[in-house]
Protein backbone atom coordinates (compact mmCIF):
# COMPACT_ATOMS: atom_id res chain seq x y z
CA UNK A 1 0.00 0.00 0.00
CA UNK A 2 1.21 3.49 -0.84
CA UNK A 3 1.05 6.54 1.44
CA UNK A 4 -1.51 9.26 0.62
CA UNK A 5 -0.89 10.90 -2.73
CA UNK A 6 1.69 13.66 -2.52
CA UNK A 7 3.12 12.33 0.75
CA UNK A 8 6.06 10.02 1.34
CA UNK A 9 7.51 7.33 3.56
CA UNK A 10 11.23 7.51 4.34
CA UNK A 11 13.35 4.40 4.80
CA UNK A 12 15.99 4.48 7.55
CA UNK A 13 18.83 5.53 5.23
CA UNK A 14 16.73 8.35 3.76
CA UNK A 15 15.61 9.50 7.20
CA UNK A 16 19.22 9.48 8.45
CA UNK A 17 20.33 11.57 5.49
CA UNK A 18 17.54 14.08 6.03
CA UNK A 19 18.38 14.39 9.71
CA UNK A 20 22.05 15.00 8.89
CA UNK A 21 21.11 17.87 6.62
CA UNK A 22 18.68 19.28 9.19
CA UNK A 23 21.38 19.08 11.87
CA UNK A 24 23.73 21.20 9.73
CA UNK A 25 20.98 23.75 9.03
CA UNK A 26 20.09 24.01 12.73
CA UNK A 27 23.73 24.33 13.72
CA UNK A 28 24.46 27.16 11.30
CA UNK A 29 21.24 29.02 12.10
CA UNK A 30 22.02 28.83 15.83
CA UNK A 31 25.60 29.98 15.18
CA UNK A 32 24.13 33.17 13.73
CA UNK A 33 22.11 33.90 16.87
CA UNK A 34 18.70 32.44 15.99
CA UNK A 35 16.63 30.51 18.53
CA UNK A 36 14.29 27.64 17.66
CA UNK A 37 10.60 27.72 18.48
CA UNK A 38 7.71 25.36 17.81
CA UNK A 39 4.12 26.14 16.90
CA UNK A 40 1.08 23.84 16.52
CA UNK A 41 0.49 22.13 13.19
CA UNK A 42 -3.01 23.67 13.20
CA UNK A 43 -4.14 27.28 13.37
CA UNK A 44 -7.60 28.82 13.52
CA UNK A 45 -9.37 28.94 10.16
CA UNK A 46 -9.76 32.72 10.27
CA UNK A 47 -6.03 33.24 10.75
CA UNK A 48 -5.09 30.97 7.86
CA UNK A 49 -7.65 32.67 5.59
CA UNK A 50 -7.08 36.30 6.49
CA UNK A 51 -5.78 37.27 3.05
CA UNK A 52 -2.12 37.04 4.06
CA UNK A 53 -1.14 33.75 2.45
CA UNK A 54 -1.84 34.54 -1.18
CA UNK A 55 -2.64 31.52 -3.35
CA UNK A 56 -1.51 29.20 -0.56
CA UNK A 57 -4.75 29.93 1.27
CA UNK A 58 -6.58 28.14 -1.54
CA UNK A 59 -4.38 25.09 -0.93
CA UNK A 60 -4.98 24.87 2.81
CA UNK A 61 -6.28 21.65 4.35
CA UNK A 62 -9.26 22.63 6.49
CA UNK A 63 -10.58 20.58 9.40
CA UNK A 64 -14.30 20.07 9.96
CA UNK A 65 -15.74 21.23 13.26
CA UNK A 66 -16.65 18.48 15.66
CA UNK A 67 -20.31 17.65 16.13
CA UNK A 68 -21.52 18.52 12.64
CA UNK A 69 -24.60 16.69 11.38
CA UNK A 70 -25.99 16.24 7.89
CA UNK A 71 -28.18 19.37 8.14
CA UNK A 72 -25.18 21.50 9.12
CA UNK A 73 -23.30 20.31 6.06
CA UNK A 74 -26.25 20.86 3.69
CA UNK A 75 -26.97 24.34 5.07
CA UNK A 76 -23.36 25.47 4.80
CA UNK A 77 -22.37 23.80 1.54
CA UNK A 78 -21.35 27.12 0.02
CA UNK A 79 -19.62 28.48 3.11
CA UNK A 80 -16.55 26.46 4.15
CA UNK A 81 -15.92 28.79 7.08
CA UNK A 82 -19.17 27.63 8.66
CA UNK A 83 -18.01 24.01 8.56
CA UNK A 84 -14.42 24.39 9.69
CA UNK A 85 -12.75 26.05 12.63
CA UNK A 86 -9.15 24.88 12.16
CA UNK A 87 -6.72 24.16 9.34
CA UNK A 88 -3.28 22.64 8.84
CA UNK A 89 -0.60 25.31 8.44
CA UNK A 90 0.42 25.90 4.81
CA UNK A 91 3.57 27.83 5.78
CA UNK A 92 5.43 28.83 8.94
CA UNK A 93 5.13 32.62 8.61
CA UNK A 94 1.48 32.97 9.59
CA UNK A 95 1.98 30.77 12.70
CA UNK A 96 5.11 32.76 13.64
CA UNK A 97 3.18 36.03 13.41
CA UNK A 98 0.48 34.64 15.69
CA UNK A 99 3.18 33.24 18.04
CA UNK A 100 4.86 36.63 18.31
CA UNK A 101 1.58 38.41 19.00
CA UNK A 102 0.87 35.86 21.76
CA UNK A 103 4.30 35.91 23.43
CA UNK A 104 5.64 39.38 22.65
CA UNK A 105 6.09 40.26 26.34
CA UNK A 106 8.34 37.23 26.86
CA UNK A 107 10.56 37.86 23.83
CA UNK A 108 13.50 40.22 23.21
CA UNK A 109 12.95 43.50 21.38
CA UNK A 110 14.56 42.03 18.27
CA UNK A 111 13.60 38.36 18.06
CA UNK A 112 15.49 35.95 15.80
CA UNK A 113 13.48 32.77 15.28
CA UNK A 114 14.17 29.35 13.77
CA UNK A 115 11.27 27.18 12.68
CA UNK A 116 11.92 23.80 11.08
CA UNK A 117 8.76 21.78 10.62
CA UNK A 118 6.38 20.17 8.12
CA UNK A 119 3.64 22.13 6.36
CA UNK A 120 0.74 20.94 4.24
CA UNK A 121 -0.70 22.18 0.95
CA UNK A 122 -3.26 20.56 -1.34
CA UNK A 123 -0.87 20.76 -4.29
CA UNK A 124 -1.22 18.79 -7.48
CA UNK A 125 1.58 16.26 -6.83
CA UNK A 126 4.45 16.25 -9.31
CA UNK A 127 8.21 15.96 -9.26
CA UNK A 128 9.54 18.25 -6.53
CA UNK A 129 6.06 19.20 -5.29
CA UNK A 130 4.51 17.40 -2.35
CA UNK A 131 1.48 17.84 -0.16
CA UNK A 132 3.56 17.47 2.97
CA UNK A 133 7.05 18.95 3.07
CA UNK A 134 9.54 20.48 5.49
CA UNK A 135 10.28 24.18 5.64
CA UNK A 136 13.41 25.63 7.29
CA UNK A 137 12.70 29.24 8.24
CA UNK A 138 14.65 31.99 9.93
CA UNK A 139 12.93 35.27 10.75
CA UNK A 140 13.86 38.53 12.43
CA UNK A 141 11.06 40.46 14.11
CA UNK A 142 11.48 43.98 15.46
CA UNK A 143 14.24 45.31 13.17
CA UNK A 144 13.26 47.59 10.29
CA UNK A 145 16.84 48.23 9.16
CA UNK A 146 18.84 46.63 6.36
CA UNK A 147 20.77 44.75 9.03
CA UNK A 148 17.91 42.25 9.35
CA UNK A 149 17.93 41.27 5.66
CA UNK A 150 21.73 41.13 5.71
CA UNK A 151 21.72 38.76 8.71
CA UNK A 152 19.27 36.46 6.94
CA UNK A 153 21.28 36.46 3.71
CA UNK A 154 24.58 35.84 5.50
CA UNK A 155 23.18 32.99 7.61
CA UNK A 156 21.56 31.38 4.55
CA UNK A 157 24.69 31.53 2.40
CA UNK A 158 26.80 30.22 5.28
CA UNK A 159 24.39 27.31 5.70
CA UNK A 160 24.60 26.51 2.00
CA UNK A 161 28.41 26.51 2.24
CA UNK A 162 28.29 24.18 5.27
CA UNK A 163 26.15 21.75 3.27
CA UNK A 164 28.80 21.57 0.55
CA UNK A 165 26.85 23.81 -1.83
CA UNK A 166 29.22 26.76 -2.07
CA UNK A 167 28.58 29.25 -4.86
CA UNK A 168 25.02 30.14 -3.93
CA UNK A 169 23.71 33.58 -4.80
CA UNK A 170 20.68 35.55 -3.67
CA UNK A 171 18.55 37.50 -6.11
CA UNK A 172 17.11 40.57 -4.45
CA UNK A 173 14.48 43.21 -5.17
CA UNK A 174 11.94 45.30 -3.27
CA UNK A 175 8.17 45.30 -3.62
CA UNK A 176 8.21 49.08 -3.23
CA UNK A 177 10.43 49.34 -6.30
CA UNK A 178 8.12 47.07 -8.27
CA UNK A 179 5.12 49.21 -7.37
CA UNK A 180 7.04 52.39 -8.21
CA UNK A 181 8.14 50.96 -11.58
CA UNK A 182 4.62 49.95 -12.56
CA UNK A 183 3.41 53.43 -11.69
CA UNK A 184 6.29 54.91 -13.70
CA UNK A 185 5.27 52.82 -16.72
CA UNK A 186 1.67 54.01 -16.36
CA UNK A 187 -0.19 51.03 -14.88
CA UNK A 188 -3.12 51.99 -12.66
CA UNK A 189 -2.96 50.91 -9.01
CA UNK A 190 -5.88 48.51 -9.35
CA UNK A 191 -4.28 46.55 -12.20
CA UNK A 192 -0.76 46.18 -10.78
CA UNK A 193 -1.39 42.92 -8.94
CA UNK A 194 -2.39 41.25 -12.21
CA UNK A 195 0.54 42.84 -14.04
CA UNK A 196 2.96 41.40 -11.46
CA UNK A 197 1.54 37.91 -12.06
CA UNK A 198 2.53 38.26 -15.72
CA UNK A 199 5.91 39.87 -15.03
CA UNK A 200 6.72 36.99 -12.69
CA UNK A 201 6.73 34.76 -15.80
CA UNK A 202 9.49 36.79 -17.51
CA UNK A 203 12.11 34.04 -17.14
CA UNK A 204 9.77 31.52 -18.77
CA UNK A 205 8.03 33.46 -21.55
CA UNK A 206 10.46 36.31 -22.26
CA UNK A 207 9.77 39.94 -23.08
CA UNK A 208 7.54 39.07 -26.07
CA UNK A 209 5.43 36.73 -23.96
CA UNK A 210 5.06 39.26 -21.16
CA UNK A 211 3.96 42.01 -23.53
CA UNK A 212 1.52 39.70 -25.31
CA UNK A 213 -0.04 38.46 -22.07
CA UNK A 214 -0.38 41.99 -20.69
CA UNK A 215 -2.24 43.00 -23.84
CA UNK A 216 -4.48 39.96 -23.53
CA UNK A 217 -5.21 41.02 -19.94
CA UNK A 218 -6.42 44.37 -21.28
CA UNK A 219 -3.71 46.40 -19.55
CA UNK A 220 -3.31 50.01 -20.62
CA UNK A 221 -1.61 49.94 -24.05
CA UNK A 222 0.77 52.84 -23.37
CA UNK A 223 1.93 51.19 -20.15
CA UNK A 224 2.49 47.88 -21.95
CA UNK A 225 4.52 49.66 -24.64
CA UNK A 226 6.62 51.33 -21.93
CA UNK A 227 7.40 48.13 -20.05
CA UNK A 228 8.14 46.30 -23.33
CA UNK A 229 10.61 49.02 -24.36
CA UNK A 230 12.25 48.87 -20.94
CA UNK A 231 12.64 45.08 -21.18
CA UNK A 232 14.42 45.47 -24.52
CA UNK A 233 16.83 48.23 -23.38
CA UNK A 234 20.63 47.75 -23.52
CA UNK A 235 21.72 46.30 -20.16
CA UNK A 236 25.52 46.52 -20.26
CA UNK A 237 25.68 48.85 -17.26
CA UNK A 238 23.89 46.27 -15.12
CA UNK A 239 26.90 43.98 -15.25
CA UNK A 240 28.67 46.09 -12.64
CA UNK A 241 29.19 44.61 -9.14
CA UNK A 242 26.21 44.82 -6.80
CA UNK A 243 25.88 48.36 -5.46
CA UNK A 244 24.11 51.64 -6.05
CA UNK A 245 25.38 52.10 -9.62
CA UNK A 246 24.29 48.63 -10.64
CA UNK A 247 20.87 48.97 -8.98
CA UNK A 248 20.13 52.35 -10.53
CA UNK A 249 21.31 51.14 -13.94
CA UNK A 250 18.71 48.37 -13.76
CA UNK A 251 15.83 50.77 -13.01
CA UNK A 252 14.10 53.65 -14.75
CA UNK A 253 15.45 57.08 -13.79
CA UNK A 254 14.13 58.48 -10.53
CA UNK A 255 13.95 55.35 -8.33
CA UNK A 256 13.18 56.10 -4.63
CA UNK A 257 16.42 56.96 -2.83
CA UNK A 258 15.44 55.38 0.49
CA UNK A 259 14.65 52.01 -1.06
CA UNK A 260 17.85 51.97 -3.11
CA UNK A 261 19.85 52.91 0.00
CA UNK A 262 18.23 50.01 1.90
CA UNK A 263 19.30 47.53 -0.80
CA UNK A 264 22.80 49.02 -0.97
CA UNK A 265 23.17 48.63 2.80
CA UNK A 266 22.24 44.94 2.61
CA UNK A 267 24.85 44.35 -0.06
CA UNK A 268 27.61 46.14 1.83
CA UNK A 269 26.99 44.05 4.95
CA UNK A 270 26.86 40.76 3.05
CA UNK A 271 30.07 41.55 1.14
CA UNK A 272 31.87 42.45 4.39
CA UNK A 273 30.77 39.22 6.06
CA UNK A 274 31.88 37.14 3.09
CA UNK A 275 35.44 38.50 2.88
CA UNK A 276 34.62 41.28 0.47
CA UNK A 277 32.97 39.03 -2.10
CA UNK A 278 30.63 41.21 -4.14
CA UNK A 279 28.91 38.46 -6.13
CA UNK A 280 26.73 36.90 -3.40
CA UNK A 281 23.82 39.24 -4.19
CA UNK A 282 22.27 39.92 -7.60
CA UNK A 283 19.78 42.74 -8.06
CA UNK A 284 16.83 41.65 -10.20
CA UNK A 285 14.34 44.48 -10.89
CA UNK A 286 11.70 41.97 -12.00
CA UNK A 287 11.94 39.51 -9.14
CA UNK A 288 8.35 39.31 -7.84
CA UNK A 289 7.77 36.33 -5.53
CA UNK A 290 4.13 35.48 -5.17
CA UNK A 291 3.34 35.86 -1.48
CA UNK A 292 0.85 38.67 -1.02
CA UNK A 293 2.12 39.66 2.41
CA UNK A 294 5.53 40.97 1.28
CA UNK A 295 5.85 44.72 1.85
CA UNK A 296 9.52 45.48 1.06
CA UNK A 297 12.66 43.50 0.32
CA UNK A 298 12.20 40.16 -1.43
CA UNK A 299 14.91 37.53 -1.83
CA UNK A 300 15.39 34.28 -3.73
CA UNK A 301 18.19 31.73 -3.34
CA UNK A 302 19.87 30.36 -6.48
CA UNK A 303 22.66 27.85 -7.06
CA UNK A 304 24.57 27.25 -10.31
CA UNK A 305 23.93 23.50 -10.17
CA UNK A 306 20.17 23.86 -10.72
CA UNK A 307 17.83 26.08 -12.71
CA UNK A 308 15.20 26.42 -9.97
CA UNK A 309 15.33 28.43 -6.74
CA UNK A 310 16.37 26.80 -3.46
CA UNK A 311 14.47 29.13 -1.18
CA UNK A 312 13.33 32.66 -0.69
CA UNK A 313 11.73 35.19 1.58
CA UNK A 314 11.11 38.82 2.19
CA UNK A 315 9.89 41.56 4.47
CA UNK A 316 6.32 41.32 5.78
CA UNK A 317 5.96 44.37 8.03
CA UNK A 318 2.16 44.37 7.94
CA UNK A 319 1.37 40.81 8.98
CA UNK A 320 1.95 40.82 12.73
CA UNK A 321 -0.18 43.94 13.04
CA UNK A 322 -3.16 41.89 11.86
CA UNK A 323 -2.86 39.90 15.09
CA UNK A 324 -1.38 42.50 17.46
CA UNK A 325 -3.19 45.66 16.44
CA UNK A 326 0.06 47.54 15.73
CA UNK A 327 2.62 47.01 13.00
CA UNK A 328 5.91 45.32 13.85
CA UNK A 329 8.76 45.08 11.30
CA UNK A 330 9.48 41.50 10.26
CA UNK A 331 11.49 39.72 7.59
CA UNK A 332 12.14 36.03 6.94
CA UNK A 333 13.90 33.55 4.71
CA UNK A 334 13.00 29.92 4.04
CA UNK A 335 15.33 27.25 2.65
CA UNK A 336 13.62 24.76 0.36
CA UNK A 337 14.64 21.70 2.32
CA UNK A 338 13.14 19.09 -0.03
CA UNK A 339 15.13 20.52 -2.93
CA UNK A 340 18.36 21.01 -1.01
CA UNK A 341 18.44 17.55 0.56
CA UNK A 342 18.55 16.02 -2.92
CA UNK A 343 21.61 18.11 -3.81
CA UNK A 344 23.69 17.41 -0.72
CA UNK A 345 26.26 14.73 -1.47
CA UNK A 346 28.63 15.09 1.46
CA UNK A 347 28.40 12.49 4.20
CA UNK A 348 28.99 14.16 7.54
CA UNK A 349 28.95 10.79 9.28
CA UNK A 350 31.49 9.13 6.97
CA UNK A 351 33.99 8.83 9.81
CA UNK A 352 31.43 7.98 12.47
CA UNK A 353 31.91 4.77 14.47
CA UNK A 354 28.99 2.52 13.48
CA UNK A 355 29.40 -1.19 14.17
CA UNK A 356 27.31 -4.25 13.36
CA UNK A 357 27.72 -7.12 15.81
CA UNK A 358 26.99 -10.27 13.80
CA UNK A 359 26.40 -12.99 16.36
CA UNK A 360 25.78 -16.72 16.34
CA UNK A 361 22.31 -17.81 17.42
CA UNK A 362 23.58 -19.43 20.61
CA UNK A 363 25.27 -16.31 22.03
CA UNK A 364 23.53 -15.47 25.34
CA UNK A 365 21.72 -12.15 25.38
CA UNK A 366 23.71 -11.06 28.44
CA UNK A 367 26.98 -11.40 26.52
CA UNK A 368 25.61 -9.48 23.55
CA UNK A 369 24.31 -6.75 25.85
CA UNK A 370 27.73 -6.43 27.47
CA UNK A 371 29.57 -6.20 24.12
CA UNK A 372 27.08 -3.63 22.86
CA UNK A 373 27.18 -1.54 26.05
CA UNK A 374 30.98 -1.24 25.90
CA UNK A 375 30.89 -0.01 22.30
CA UNK A 376 28.03 2.41 22.96
CA UNK A 377 29.88 3.79 25.98
CA UNK A 378 32.84 4.51 23.67
CA UNK A 379 30.59 6.55 21.37
CA UNK A 380 29.76 3.96 18.71
CA UNK A 381 26.44 3.30 17.07
CA UNK A 382 25.75 -0.43 17.36
CA UNK A 383 23.32 -2.83 15.72
CA UNK A 384 22.85 -6.49 16.61
CA UNK A 385 22.35 -8.90 13.71
CA UNK A 386 21.93 -12.68 13.85
CA UNK A 387 24.38 -14.38 11.51
CA UNK A 388 22.79 -15.77 8.34
CA UNK A 389 24.04 -18.09 5.61
CA UNK A 390 24.36 -15.15 3.24
CA UNK A 391 26.74 -13.05 5.34
CA UNK A 392 27.74 -10.94 2.34
CA UNK A 393 24.17 -9.71 1.78
CA UNK A 394 23.78 -8.91 5.46
CA UNK A 395 26.96 -6.82 5.49
CA UNK A 396 26.06 -5.04 2.25
CA UNK A 397 22.74 -4.02 3.76
CA UNK A 398 24.50 -2.76 6.89
CA UNK A 399 26.92 -0.70 4.79
CA UNK A 400 24.00 0.79 2.84
CA UNK A 401 22.47 1.81 6.18
CA UNK A 402 25.61 3.74 7.11
CA UNK A 403 27.56 1.21 9.20
CA UNK A 404 31.33 1.36 8.83
CA UNK A 405 32.54 -1.78 10.65
CA UNK A 406 31.42 -5.20 11.77
CA UNK A 407 32.50 -7.86 14.26
CA UNK A 408 31.69 -11.58 14.44
CA UNK A 409 30.61 -12.70 17.92
CA UNK A 410 30.57 -16.27 19.22
CA UNK A 411 29.38 -17.58 22.59
CA UNK A 412 31.92 -17.16 25.39
CA UNK A 413 34.03 -14.71 23.40
CA UNK A 414 35.92 -12.26 25.64
CA UNK A 415 36.73 -9.56 23.09
CA UNK A 416 35.66 -8.71 19.56
CA UNK A 417 37.67 -7.94 16.44
CA UNK A 418 36.24 -5.10 14.39
CA UNK A 419 36.72 -5.12 10.64
CA UNK A 420 35.92 -2.34 8.16
CA UNK A 421 32.84 -2.58 5.97
CA UNK A 422 33.04 -1.85 2.29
Amino acid sequence: MNPPRGMRDFLPADKTRRERVLAVIRDRYRAHGFDEIETPVMEEYGRLHAGMGGDNEKLAYNILRRGLDADDIRNAADDPAALTDLGLRYDLTVPLSRFYATHRGELPGVFRAIQIAPVWRAERPQKGRYRQFVQCDIDIIGDATARAEAELAIATLDTLDALGLAGGRIRINDRRLLDWMLGHFGFAADERAGVLITIDKLDKIGADGVAAELRERGAQPAAVDAVEAFLRRPQTLEQRPYGEEQIRAALPTGAPDDVVAHLVGIGAAVAAARSGSGDALVFDPFLVRGMGYYTGTILELAHPSVAYSLGGGGRYDGMIGRFLGQDVPAVGFSIGFERIVDLVTQDEDAAADAVVLVHDRDVPMAELAAHKARLVADGARVRLETRTKNLKALLERAAADGYTAFALVAAGQDGIERRPLG
